[in-house]
């Protein structure tokens, strides 16, 4: 099993003529929590997506477990162990709590994901409902009928049961009540403890550096800061400069 689960190298993603990412690295090694940041329109979501294969980097390398998925289509990527929680939530709204989970429940494709199975520490149906008990209460209920932190969970959960060996989790608590908000970084952090990768992408710097072993800062589409969230907390002026803290 690879230790780098994602390799990005040298990308650079253009949205028609406008050159949004340019030469960004970027990785994530097992069972390592990453926080990525910036200001709105720095290029962080366009990274996300050209890993997923969903806006296709111009120039550059994307490598998953260890092979070269560039330009893949976005389910060939999803297979490889990595889930994907979008800036949006993206539920299906005509279908129930029960419904969103059980269409993506998987046992997970790669060696550490049937490991973690063998081991009885696998996300299934009931690990999840355990783990958002707020969705247990909910079962019959429309997608559509959730309150905006309900979805925000369910689409979580529903990752989750894909048993990803990576999970990118983009906005993690964009527009949500500070008290479901403090529930979002509770499960990110129960995620972490599980071995589970994360890529998490959230305005609120201080409760990032919280769970993250690593931080990297986009501006203009270029890498400006990489390292550990001691070396970043260290560097005041970073997030003054960088992150309008």
């Amino acid at each position: 099993m690879p230790d780098t689960l994602i390799d990005a190298r040298s990308i650079n993603t253009y949205y028609g003529a406008s050159h949004i990412l340019r030469g960004v690295d970027f990785s994530v090694a097992r069972s390592e929590t990453i926080g990525l940041m910036g200001r709105n329109g720095m290029g962080k979501s366009t990274l996300l997506k050209s890993i997923m294969g969903l806006v296709p980097p111009r120039s550059g390398r994307v490598t998953v477990m260890g092979k070269d998925m560039t330009g893949r289509a976005p389910h060939e990527i999803a297979t490889m162990g990595i889930a994907y929680v979008p800036e949006g939530r993206g539920i299906f709204g005509n279908l129930s709590v029960v419904e969103n989970l059980q269409m993506a429940a998987r046992s997970g494709s790669t060696n550490a994901a049937r490991a973690r199975a063998k081991a009885g520490q696998d996300w299934n149906y009931g690990r999840v409902l355990d783990t958002f008990p707020r969705l247990k209460e909910r079962l019959g209920h429309g997608g559509q009928q959730l309150s905006g932190g309900e979805q925000q969970m369910l689409t979580i959960g529903r990752a989750l049961m894909t048993n990803p060996d990576v999970l990118i989790l983009d906005e993690a608590t964009e527009g949500l009540a500070p008290l479901i908000a403090r529930e979002i970084w509770r499960i990110c952090a129960l995620i972490r403890e599980s071995g589970i990768s994360s890529v998490i992408v959230d305005k609120n710097w201080k409760h990032v550096t919280r769970i993250t072993d690593r931080n990297v800062i986009l501006v203009k589409g270029q890498v400006v800061f990489a390292g550990t969230s001691t070396e970043l907390l260290a560097k005041p002026q970073l997030l003054e400069q960088y992150l309008g803290v």
